[in-house]
Order: structure tokens, then C-alpha cells, then sequence
């Protein structure tokens, strides 16, 4: 096939998360509308004045390597290897069967392995610098989540991460989507992965006044696009997808979940934190994937939103849906699955992909819970609090981070 016009197609998903600790478990999750949010467990929560997070449940990195290997890994990299084996079993990939130089991994992370600095700057005070380990630096930079899963497949083609905040998996798998197009690989794994649940953080973002302090109910606290959203919830987790060219596909008779059709990236070159008002960034994003996708606005059927229950993205990116597709807006679906596992910072992408994927797949769109009281400002069709059977040709998902960076993914559901 020509260079720069080749298919690329999503042939396994991988994720752990708030609601499920492999895909299958997520899917089924989301679908009944069920919460991963609840009190924090991680650390005692006493001094915050948000007490609530959406943790990773019931893991166990023993499961995917021997004791001595997983002390050299922060946590957010343990994430990204559950995902990314997960994703690779789904698959059903026999890498005996896979030319090594053509296959390789992007995985990213927005803040990658600060457990780790955390605790090794605790031992630096109490105990000394000559305790400080060896492995110190290479279990928490954000590319070794991408290296321990080339490392362990032996994929020996490109290797990269990014790091582009909330946006991080959206771009991860968008890159890799370019990658695999303009032929300099036939497969790579692809998503983000997050691990931040510490006081550090959390205090961090309360200082911010950005997080839900609705701790009296947690699993109502995220809450997109409802008129009472007072802040996002906090999760944790990592997405991976597999990615390949439709022909390396095909050679092995993979299952094909959908086709990778469309990525945009762009800036708002507004503000560190805040969105623009206008939604412009938000809406250039979507558009550049519709247009790299060559598909008509109309073709669009379902987004799977950035929805952060914040009341600012929730209503820019309404607006930015609405200036994109204009009447057509109010014709597809959009909803915020972060509505229940909360907001996965540099995995979202990675998580969000995943689901967006399988309900092209699956002919159902997740909801967005706790869509209560309407916000003027957000009146769009959310798909409120029950998943929706609807045969969806084309699909988007959304990345908006810090900095004003913001992706989007076109999905398409496969056809030969």
C-alpha cells in the first residue's frame, strides 16, 4: 500500500480501572451506569477539604511481575502493563508472529511516577543519601511505562511517550495512529497511564478549588454537564489500545474492533488551567479529526466527551460541539464516562478510547450518571444515566488538558 494511506485498525483494548481491572470488566461496568468513586484509602484525607477519590480496586502487581522486578516500577508504570498485557491478551497477539522492528509502544503519563519521588525523598530525609536506590530514576520517568512494555514483547520499533496532561492518551494513540499510516510500523501498543492518588496531589488540586467536595456522596460527586457540578473527581488507572495496519491485520486474522479514521491537535493559547470561553481550541481539535478523517460533520454519531464536571469544560465544550456540527449537534450523543470513574488525568485518553471503541462495537453508548437538574448552558443529549442501544457509524473522543493542549480521536465503526 502506498505510504500515507494505510488503514489502521484497533484489534485489542486493555484498561484498569476504578470500575474493573481489565476491559471486559470496565465495559460491563460502565454499561450499568456503576461508580468507582468513594472515601480515599490511599493516605488519611483528614486535612483535605475533598475526602474522596475514584481508586484502583483489588490490584496486585505480583500478578504481572516477581517481587524484585516490581520495586524498580512506580505504580502509573505496574498501570500500564496491566492495561497494555490486558490489551495484548484481547488481541490475541503471538509475537513470534510479529517482525519485532516493526512494533513498538507509546504510552504516556501527565505526571508520571511522583509516588515514587514521594517516597524515595522520604527516605533521602530520614535515612540518608547513600539509601537512596539505584532504580530510583528509572522507575518513575514517564517513557519507562512505554519501555517495560516493549521490553517485555521485545517490540523493537518506535518507542516514545508523551506527556501533554489530560490530553495524554488522546495524543499517545493519535501518534501511533500516524506512526502505523505513514508505514514506519505495523503495530503499536498505544495509551496513558496515571497513579497520583497521594496527599501531595490531591491538596494540590483542592488548592486549585478544582475537585468535588461532595464527600458525603461519593459516587453522585462527578457529575457532567448537570447544572449542580461543583468539581471534577480524581481517578486513577491506565488505557492501552492495540493498534495495527489493517493488512498486518488481516495476516493474522485478528478480530477488528473499529478502524482509527482522524486525529486533530491543537492549542488555546489561553490559560495554564482554565479553557477558552469560546471552546475555540476545543473546536478546532474536532474539526481537524473530522477533516483528517475525510467524513462529513453528519456522519458523527456519538462523542465520548472530556466532561469533567467542572462547570467550565462541561460548558465550553458544549459550546464547541455546537459550533463544529451546528443543528447536527443536537442530533448526536455525547456523554462523560468520568461521570463514574472519575477524571484519569493523563489515562483518560487511553480509558476513553477503550470505550469509545467498544461502543462502536457493541451498538451501545455509555451514559453520563448522576444527570440530575439541566444546565442551560449544557443541552446537548447526554445520554442520561442509562446506556443507549444505537448503531453509531462514527465516533470522537475528547482530550483537553492543562496548558490549553487538546486531541481528538475519529473512530469508525469497521467495515471492509
Amino acid at each position: 500500500m502506498e505510504r500515507g494511506t494505510v488503514r489502521v485498525v484497533v484489534t485489542g483494548v486493555g484498561a484498569l480501572t476504578p470500575v474493573g481491572n481489565s476491559a471486559r470488566e470496565f465495559w460491563a461496568a460502565v454499561c450499568e451506569g456503576r461508580s468507582g468513586v468513594g472515601p480515599i484509602t490511599h493516605f488519611d484525607p483528614k486535612r483535605l477539604d475533598t475526602r474522596i477519590a475514584a481508586e484502583v480496586k483489588g490490584f496486585d502487581p505480583l500478578r504481572l511481575t516477581d517481587k524484585k522486578d516490581a520495586k524498580k516500577m512506580d505504580l502509573f508504570i505496574h498501570y500500564a502493563l496491566a492495561a497494555g498485557v490486558d490489551a495484548v491478551e484481547d488481541a490475541k497477539l503471538d509475537f513470534a508472529q510479529v517482525d519485532p522492528t516493526r512494533a513498538g509502544a507509546l504510552v504516556g503519563s501527565g505526571i508520571g511516577g511522583i509516588d515514587s519521588i514521594l517516597r524515595w525523598y522520604d527516605v533521602l530525609r530520614e535515612r540518608g543519601a547513600d539509601r537512596i536506590s539505584p532504580f530510583f530514576v528509572p522507575s518513575l520517568i514517564v517513557n519507562m511505562a512505554a519501555g517495560q512494555l516493549s521490553m517485555r514483547y521485545k517490540l523493537k520499533g518506535p518507542n516514545s511517550a508523551v506527556i501533554t496532561a489530560c490530553a495524554t492518551g488522546n495524543h499517545a494513540i493519535g501518534d501511533a495512529f500516524k506512526i502505523i499510516q505513514r508505514g514506519d510500523a505495523d503495530l503499536m501498543l498505544a495509551g496513558g497511564s496515571e497513579a497520583i492518588i497521594n496527599e501531595l496531589c490531591v491538596a494540590g488540586f483542592c488548592s486549585m478549588k478544582a475537585l468535588s467536595t461532595r464527600n458525603d456522596e461519593p459516587d453522585r460527586a462527578s457529575r457532567p454537564f448537570d447544572r449542580d457540578r461543583d468539581g471534577f473527581v480524581v481517578g486513577e488507572g491506565a488505557g492501552v489500545v492495540v493498534l495495527e495496519s489493517l493488512e498486518h491485520a488481516r495476516r493474522r486474522g485478528a478480530r477488528i474492533y473499529a478502524e482509527v479514521v482522524g486525529y486533530g491537535m491543537t492549542a488555546d493559547a489561553y490559560h495554564m488551567t482554565a479553557p477558552d470561553p469560546e471552546g475555540d481550541g476545543a473546536m478546532r481539535a474536532m474539526a481537524a479529526a473530522v477533516g483528517d478523517a475525510g467524513i462529513p460533520p453528519e456522519s458523527v454519531g456519538y462523542i465520548n466527551a472530556h466532561g469533567t464536571s467542572t462547570p467550565y469544560n462541561d460548558k465550553t465544550e458544549t459550546l464547541a460541539i455546537k459550533r463544529v456540527f451546528g443543528d447536527h449537534a443536537h442530533r448526536l450523543a455525547v456523554s462523560s464516562t468520568k461521570s463514574m470513574i472519575g477524571h484519569l488525568l493523563g489515562a483518560a485518553g487511553g480509558v476513553e478510547a477503550v470505550v469509545t471503541v467498544l461502543a462502536l462495537y457493541h451498538g451501545v453508548l455509555p451514559p453520563t450518571v448522576n444527570y440530575d437538574t439541566p444546565d442551560p448552558n449544557c443541552d446537548l443529549d447526554y445520554v442520561p444515566n442509562a446506556a443507549r442501544k444505537a448503531q453509531v457509524d462514527v465516533a470522537l473522543s475528547n482530550g483537553f488538558g492543562f496548558g490549553g493542549t487538546n486531541a481528538t480521536l475519529a473512530f469508525r465503526r469497521f467495515q471492509e
